[in-house]
């Protein structure tokens, strides 16, 4: 997989950091309450077979009352949490389309004859815009917020990706849900793997290698900021990573 860069799209730079505008993200609250699902091995899956003909037009209401918002008129905080929720509820979305479905690279919207996933696909129209969740990821958020925790925020509906949170993110919690999601996958073996002194991670950290400090050093650099005590003591003495992988099956609550 050849990861696309961070590459800044200038109109979204607008914000209003004077504004105290609040974006309701209740329906998107009541849907990930009613269908995730935390399984025993400390994955959060949802339960897409289940979900009713009611909760699929709310999330469809739900996406379309983000884009009906001008959100360049709202603070940062207000503005980060938007765009990750909508990335995550458009991307649940398609997979409801498509269900029953193997993995998200099952879904050819992509153009290009190397091209899996729906991900270059234009699917949203916001300020006269339209946008892909390319286009959300790696022209807005990344660029933007500099943060790697971003990419524990944004969920990509496969085993391999960091926890679908049961909650929404707002202004007031998302530090507290990128925390977590670093934590949650850090200290998860979908994350890090360390077997006989043999470091192996997560296919993100190659990926966006960059986005973690770069190279091995600053990939692992970050890694211990999120370690709990069992894993920074096996992380020591590791100066190198010695592969990567990652499960494109879908995070389905019967795939376990």
């Amino acid at each position: 997989m050849f990861a696309p860069k961070a590459k800044l799209w200038d109109y979204w730079i607008r914000h209003d950091n004077d504004s105290d505008g609040t974006i309701d993200h209740s329906a998107w609250a009541s849907f990930l309450t009613t269908y995730v699902n935390r399984s025993p091995d400390g994955i959060n899956r949802l339960d897409y077979g289940e979900v009713t003909d009611a909760d699929r037009d709310s999330l469809n209401a739900y996406i379309d009352s983000m884009q009906s918002l001008t959100i360049s008129g709202y603070s940062r905080p207000e503005q980060f949490a938007y765009w990750v929720n909508l990335y995550n509820a458009v991307t649940v979305d398609i997979i409801l389309d498509h269900y029953p479905v193997n993995s998200i690279r099952d879904i050819k919207l992509s153009k290009g004859l190397l091209s899996k996933g729906p991900w270059s696909k234009k699917l949203l129209d916001i300020e006269g815009k339209e946008l892909s969740l390319n286009d959300i990821e790696h022209r807005i958020l990344r660029p933007i917020w500099r943060d790697p925790r971003i990419h524990y925020a944004v969920n990509c509906a496969s085993i391999g990706c960091p926890n679908l949170m049961a909650e929404p993110y707002t202004a007031a919690n998302a530090e507290r849900l990128l925390d977590r999601g670093a934590e949650d996958y850090v200290n998860h073996s979908r994350g890090v793997r360390i077997d006989n002194g043999r470091l192996d991670v997560s296919s993100i950290y190659a990926w966006f290698e960059s986005d973690f400090g770069g190279g091995d050093a600053g990939v692992i650099d970050h890694i211990k900021r999120y370690a709990e005590p069992a894993l920074a003591k096996s992380l020591h003495g590791i100066n190198g990573i010695s592969g990567d992988d990652y499960d494109w099956s879908l995070n389905d609550v019967g795939n376990l």
